[in-house]
């Protein structure tokens, strides 16, 4: 499996995920964020997208937001419990697991995921992470787990021009959570748990003095 090639075309993809402005429709929205939708070409479910501005310089967010064991992330994001690299493929590529906890009451059970990662910077400053799920042989599906498959998805911290204290934060999610749940949980549960990424990034920033 080349797991170099997988993540830089899932890096491009989310690329122009986080570009593209047609074919959106507008899910929900606060004072933080507003979070888009349309059907995936990846699988049969739905592409998530979320826009909002941070008070943050863009290299300052990438901190909370990089994809490391033992990293700030854990710290505020409540959708991920564990993270671990499995394989260093390259400096900025890497595949890795990451546990999720049981959520929406419990109607999600604990998931995993194991998926390959690119973290790049692009001319224009944009710092992103991009991810698609991958196989790897020292990590079947483990007990006590629902085997979760990210299609390519991922996180760009893109500079404010003319406010180099502030970012842009994307988000693009597309998930297959696998199990059987009904539809209407799955699509509540994006939205809103989106939503609260970005609330509770938002708070972590506020009392995280890095």
């Amino acid at each position: 499996m080349d797991y170099s090639e997988l993540a830089r075309a899932a890096a491009v993809k989310v690329l122009n995920y986080s570009r593209e402005p047609g074919g959106w429709r507008l899910c929900k929205s606060t004072d933080e964020v507003s979070i888009y939708w349309r059907p995936s070409t990846e699988f049969p479910g739905n592409v998530y997208k979320g826009e909002g501005i941070v008070n943050e310089a863009p290299k300052h967010l990438w901190e909370y937001l990089k994809p490391e064991p033992g990293g700030l992330r854990v710290t505020w994001d409540k959708t991920v419990k564990e993270f671990e690299v499995i394989e260093a493929v390259t400096d900025t590529i890497s595949v890795c697991r990451t546990v999720t906890p049981a959520a929406a009451m419990k109607i999600i059970s604990p998931r995993d995921f194991v998926d390959v990662v690119l973290v790049n910077q692009y001319e224009d400053g944009t710092i992103a992470s991009s991810a698609t799920n991958v196989q790897h042989t020292s990590c079947p599906p483990q007990p006590g787990y629902v085997r979760g498959l990210n299609h390519p998805c991922g996180c760009l911290c893109v500079p404010v021009p003319g406010d180099p204290g502030k970012t842009q934060l994307v988000s693009v999610f597309q998930t297959d959570l696998s199990g059987r749940l009904p539809q209407s949980v799955v699509d509540s549960f994006f939205p809103y748990s989106m939503a609260q990424f970005y609330s509770n990034l938002i708070k972590a920033v506020r009392t995280q003095n890095l």
